[in-house]
């Protein structure tokens, strides 16, 4: 099972094995998300994936859970972690500007639970 995020908690390696980390370029990680994901994001994420939709095209934001699931990541599944800086809290507003987002910067990485 693939999943995508914005952090790897505690809580989702449990039953987890080895885990191998792996940079990933945005292109990437759209050819990975068009095979199926879980979305394990909330919805205050909403505007920070908007963010990255507009400035590299990855779309996950048509599927934000109400509630998201819980994770527990067992051999075999892998998780897509999206690190912002950059990008200031939004208490008075729900979305970034184009300036902001500019100046942001964006890393993906790749967790993988091995046997």
């Amino acid at each position: 099972m693939l999943y995508f995020g914005f952090a790897l908690a505690d809580s989702m390696l449990e039953a987890a094995g080895m885990i191998k980390r792996t940079p990933l370029d945005p292109s990437v990680v759209m050819i990975r998300l068009s095979g199926g994901y879980v979305n394990a994001c909330n919805p205050s994420h909403a505007a920070t994936i908007e963010a990255a939709r507009l400035r590299y095209g990855i779309a996950v934001a048509s599927s934000i859970p109400t509630s998201p699931p819980k994770v527990a990541l067992v051999p075999g599944d892998s998780l897509i972690i999206m690190g912002v800086r950059g990008l200031p809290r939004l208490t008075d507003r729900h979305e970034y500007t184009v300036e902001e987002i500019a100046g942001a910067s964006f890393s993906f990485a790749l967790y993988e639970v091995l046997a």
